[in-house]
């Protein structure tokens, strides 16, 4: 039986059609429920309060210093790794491949490697305690194949003849790089930035053995602290049922910290954006 192409067209958009609403119908029912069993818990206590108490006070600051150390270490590093493999690396040099088959293989260690690495080296070697810059670290090292892989994405995008009218203009290699490829890169190298971000706030295995458990809100980055994410493992499976707490109430308190791990995660998505936005308008001569 022969079947028109027309025909075949319309059978291939309406399987990929049903393929993103499959898709987003799981996220909408994963979204929902989790909203649905935990907006019951939340309140200004439970979110702003002491940990020791019930709130999530330390661990949202632990959250934030441990998102912003790690974007700290890893966005220079992999933006700068990948301005050297796509501009400077010999084209037919040996070193370029086997740094790119080496961050291949960093992307596929499951993360709990990472955090017997960082508490082997960052922690007893170096730092001596567990505390939010091991953690950082260990973060930074599972993060840099991702951001290395978009910001290099990101700059091999930028179109050839732009950075050749600027070396007819005169300006040096750097100059090239800094003034022309990183500005018209910088939206692929925002995505890698969210990713790392994403990455940062849903960790737990790593921070385990890193960052340590600490209740108490941390004030630098040599204190301990736990992220929401840790927080919500904690309640969810270790946390012990006293005083008239049920299992149920302690998920129910942990759909909360889902809760306010979702906005977190949003909010800083959509502020990453709009600075990234901002600057590219001033970039390219906007206001």
């Amino acid at each position: 039986m022969n079947i028109s192409p027309r025909v075949t067209q319309r059978i291939a958009f309406g399987v990929m059609w049903g393929a993103v609403a499959i898709v987003l119908l799981l996220l909408l029912f994963i979204i929902g429920y989790i909203l649905w069993r935990g907006f019951s818990s939340l309140s200004f206590d439970f979110v702003f309060g002491p940990t020791t108490e019930g709130g999530l006070r330390a661990p949202l600051v632990g959250t934030v210093y441990i998102v912003a150390l790690t974007l700290l270490i890893v966005v220079p590093l992999g933006v700068g790794t990948a301005v050297w493999l796509s501009e400077y690396a010999p084209i037919k040099g040996r070193f370029a491949p086997f740094i790119r088959y080496t961050l291949d293989g960093l992307a596929g260690i499951p993360s709990i490697i990472f955090g017997l690495f960082g508490a082997a080296f960052f922690v007893y070697m170096m730092i001596g305690e567990q505390c939010i810059l091991a953690g950082a670290l260990t973060l930074a090292c599972l993060s840099l194949p991702f951001m290395v892989g978009a910001a290099e994405e990101a700059i091999r995008s930028v179109p050839k003849s732009q950075k050749e009218a600027a070396l007819a203009l005169g300006a040096t290699r750097w100059q090239v790089t800094w003034r022309v490829v990183l500005p018209a890169a910088l939206p692929g190298i925002i995505t890698g930035a969210i990713l790392c971000t994403g990455t940062a706030i849903a960790e737990t295995a790593p921070l385990l053995a890193t960052s340590g458990f600490s209740a108490f809100t941390p004030h630098s980055p040599l204190d301990g602290c736990r992220t929401l994410a840790l927080h919500l493992f904690y309640l969810a499976t270790e946390a012990p049922c006293t005083g008239g707490v049920t299992h149920e109430d302690l998920v129910d308190k942990a759909m909360g910290v889902g809760v306010i791990l979702i906005l977190v995660i949003v909010i800083l998505n959509l502020l990453m954006r709009f600075l990234s936005g901002r600057y590219i308008a001033r970039m390219r001569g906007g206001k």
